[in-house]
């Protein structure tokens, strides 16, 4: 009884981890076809960018926890992004104040959500490494 209930366990939660794919392949292991896909099944996705299009690894990653929506990411050569729809929209914040773009901390101050504390320069040693210049403070929410 006990294993059957751990390979239940096991499938549902294969199923929760990969979503519909494992549902449609396993409907058309059961059917005649060569197809791994039924394609009526994908024919309401479409493809789009997840995150900012910017340049480097993400390094760092903090949110605001009484304003759920913001975000702010840091790339080892892109900069920092804000964004305060969830992650749906992001905008950079630092370029043109920034004189690097190798962003190594991100840090909101639990006194106030507006300031804004970014540690520049890469936080991993790697072939690519690009060395910081210092911390960068915002007092606005990144605006300036």
């Amino acid at each position: 009884m006990r294993k059957s209930v751990f390979y239940t366990g096991l499938i549902v939660l294969f199923f929760l981890m990969t979503g519909s794919s494992a549902l449609i392949f396993a409907q058309n292991q059961d059917s005649d076809s060569n197809a791994v896909y039924d394609p009526i099944h994908l024919k309401g996705l479409k493809y789009r960018c997840i995150g900012p299009s910017r340049g480097g690894r993400v390094t760092t990653v903090t949110g605001i926890a009484s304003q759920p929506s913001i975000f702010y990411m840091g790339a080892t050569g892109g900069g920092v992004w804000k964004t305060v729809d969830y992650g749906r929209n992001w905008i950079n914040v630092s370029d043109g104040y920034f004189v690097t773009g190798s962003i190594g901390a991100i840090q909101v101050a639990d006194s106030d959500p507006n300031i804004i504390y970014v540690g520049t320069g890469s936080d991993g040693i790697r072939s690519n490494v690009i060395t910081g210049r210092g911390v960068y403070k915002s007092v606005d929410a990144g605006k300036t």
